[in-house]
Parts: structure tokens; C-alpha cells; sequence
């Protein structure tokens, strides 16, 4: 499947009765205090509260109907495992989900409500792959790559098609980075729309595999790191880096602080729910890792699942 613009408005057509049509908002506090106009597209607020639903849903809606009785399989810290599980059962079919030993309990609750069969690993990315390996031989399901998958990619770029469409004349969109899947989405769906928008990737410090292997045009996964945002700990993809290096034009990096800073402001200005994940795009607006001065600024809000008994400006008091 080429990873294009008609793919992913055919994404959009296949999955439109399936997600939610997530809201743009504004907030003149937040414009005022950059001097840009921010453009908040809000996937906190999409079906299993993050944009993974998009991917996952048009992944198994891409299935034929005999490879779909086999049912799917993943490896996911939880967003694109809640996503794939209710995909799954919105077509009736078996997910089997491996997921770290230390995912938060909101995601965890998610899957098992969607009725996913988790298996846990080692929070690594070798046993993550290794598990799902057994599980595949085992029951001869679909790998559903969480960020790899061509399909999940077309269906991840089907926000900013929205986005664009509900925030005219954009000059730039800013959205997380992690595998890479909603970044080689947005960076093929935008700039197939509006060839001079810009695409920036926003990534922790703690976890800036993206941002090293962008700048030096190879791979570079790192095998430690350390992060809040827990969305955001996986290694850029492969196919997904050689994406960014041909269509996105920076990957920047925040730190801890930002990134806590920037989701209590979004809780607070925008009074809409953020995870870690979701808040590093606007954490690069308010450490200047961005020029935004009098620009238009899309800025795509990952997700919402937060364990509300561990919010990070409760434990550094």
C-alpha cells in the first residue's frame, strides 16, 4: 500500500463511522503569550482518548474478510493497544495485545475493557517483539505494527486532514514523535495538501532517538531512556525515519520541566485533558525550540489517558 495522499483520504472514507471527528480549539491566553495563533487539535478527545484510533481502525478495516477471523496482535505501551482492542471487536474479530509490565493502570483498563487478551513483557523493546513473535506463531493473527504499518500510518495522517481543513492557511504543524507513525501520516497528508506547511516533530529530551537520527540521517535507537511521556519512549521506526528525512522538515527536543509545564497550561487555558505524550508540542513553543511569532500554528494534542493518582506536579511537591 503506497503511503500517499489518496490512501489517506481513502483511510478517512473507510474509518469516518468508526472515530470521532475531534474538535479544533483556540486560546487567546496561549496566542497572546507566543504572539502566534495556536490551531489545538484535540485527539485527547478521540475514541480511546488518543489519534491512535485512526490507525488501528483503518489497519483491521483493511483486512480481507478471511485473514480477519484470524484476528490481530501488537506489542503497545497502551494508546495504539486500547485502539487496536476496540478496533477489533468493533469488527468482532480476536486481539491479542503484549503490553510492558510497568504500562500505566488506565491504559491497561482500556485494553481489558475492550476485551483485548493482554500478555505483559519486559518494559524493552526486545521482549515487546520477541512476545508478540510467540503470540503470532501461535495463533496465526495479523501483526498490527504500531507505528511500522503503512495502513496505521494513512490512518494516523487522517487528523491533519481534518485539522487542515477546520484551521485554514496553517503555516506549520507541530505534533509528537515517537515510532513515527503520526508524523510520516501528518508530514504526507499536509504537505500533499498545502506544499509549504511545515511539519515538525516534538520529542523528549530523555528520548530523542528521532531528533539524533534526523540530524544525522541514520538510524539511531537509543536502549535507555527516561521520560514522562510514556507514549513517547519508543525508538523512531526505520521506514518512519526514512519518511521524516524526505518529508519533515525538524525534530526538535524539550525537556521534563517543559513538558510538565506545558500540560498543566493546556489543563488550565484550555480546560481540555493532556497526557505527557500529547503536551510536547506546545512544551517546544514555550522553551523557543520553535519560531511561531505571527505564524499559524497547528498543534495535534496525541491523547488524554492520564492516571489521575500520578499527575507529575502532584509528586514534585
Amino acid at each position: 500500500m503506497p503511503l500517499d495522499l489518496a490512501t489517506i483520504r481513502a483511510a478517512h472514507d473507510r474509518i469516518r463511522p468508526h472515530i470521532f471527528r475531534t474538535p479544533v480549539l483556540t486560546n487567546a491566553r496561549l496566542n497572546a503569550a507566543c504572539g502566534a495563533k495556536l490551531f489545538f487539535k484535540c485527539e485527547n478527545l478521540q475514541k480511546v482518548g488518543a489519534f491512535k484510533a485512526r490507525g488501528a481502525t483503518n489497519a483491521v478495516f483493511s483486512l480481507g474478510e478471511a485473514e480477519s477471523l484470524r484476528g490481530v496482535a501488537t506489542h503497545s505501551s497502551g494508546n495504539h493497544a486500547a485502539a487496536l482492542a476496540r478496533a477489533a471487536k468493533l469488527r468482532g474479530i480476536p486481539a491479542h495485545i503484549v503490553m510492558p509490565s510497568n504500562s500505566s493502570k488506565p491504559k491497561i483498563r482500556a485494553v481489558e475493557g475492550y476485551g483485548g487478551k493482554i500478555t505483559f513483557c519486559e518494559p524493552n523493546q526486545a521482549a515487546r517483539e520477541e512476545t508478540c513473535n510467540r503470540i503470532l506463531e501461535q495463533t496465526l493473527a495479523t501483526m498490527v505494527h504500531p507505528f511500522e504499518d503503512e495502513r496505521v500510518m494513512a490512518g494516523q495522517g487522517t487528523a491533519v486532514l481534518e485539522l487542515l481543513e477546520d484551521a485554514h492557511d496553517l503555516d506549520l504543524v507541530l505534533c509528537p514523535v515517537g515510532g513515527g507513525g503520526l508524523l510520516c501520516g501528518t508530514a504526507i497528508a499536509g504537505k500533499a495538501v498545502r506544499p509549504q506547511l511545515q511539519i515538525i516533530g516534538t520529542e523528549p529530551a530523555g528520548a530523542d532517538d528521532a531528533a539524533r537520527s534526523f540530524r544525522a540521517r541514520q538510524h539511531l535507537p537509543l536502549t535507555k531512556v527516561e521520560t514522562i511521556a510514556d507514549g513517547l519512549r519508543t525508538n523512531i521506526g526505520q521506514p518512519n525515519l526514512a519518511i521524516a528525512l524526505h518529508s519533515v522538515d525538524n525534530i526538535v527536543t524539550v525537556s521534563e520541566a517543559a513538558i510538565i509545564a506545558a500540560m498543566r497550561l493546556i489543563w488550565e487555558a484550555v480546560k481540555v485533558i493532556v497526557e505527557p505524550s500529547g503536551a510536547v508540542p506546545y512544551a517546544a513553543i514555550l522553551e523557543n525550540k520553535i519560531d511561531v511569532a505571527n505564524r499559524r500554528v497547528g498543534i495535534i494534542l496525541s491523547g488524554g489517558n492520564v492516571d489521575l493518582d500520578s499527575l507529575p506536579w502532584l509528586a514534585a511537591k
